[in-house]
């Protein structure tokens, strides 16, 4: 099993304690950038593809690193919508 395999496994079951760095790292893995939008933008966060211009917005938890459940939840319907999953 890859890498990506494991990550994508990992998301699919929505886990309690499901980092920002572990979501960073899958979408880089499926061809993200990330951008901060700006000063003002807070901990709002942009990953876009560049390939086929798709683009999601996350919130960069703080002061941890755990992501909330419905952000997970955003990026797993994400990743189904676009097609990796």
């Amino acid at each position: 099993m890859s890498r990506l395999e494991k990550h994508l496994k990992r998301i699919i079951s929505i886990p309690k304690d499901y980092t920002y760095s572990e979501a960073k790292t899958l979408l880089s893995e499926l061809g993200f950038k990330e951008f901060n939008k700006g000063k003002s933008s807070g901990s709002r966060v942009k990953f876009c593809r560049k390939n086929d211009m798709k683009v999601i917005l996350l919130h960069k938890p703080h002061p941890g690193d755990n992501m909330k459940v419905g952000a997970v939840k955003t990026l797993l319907k994400f990743l189904k919508e676009i097609g990796e999953i």
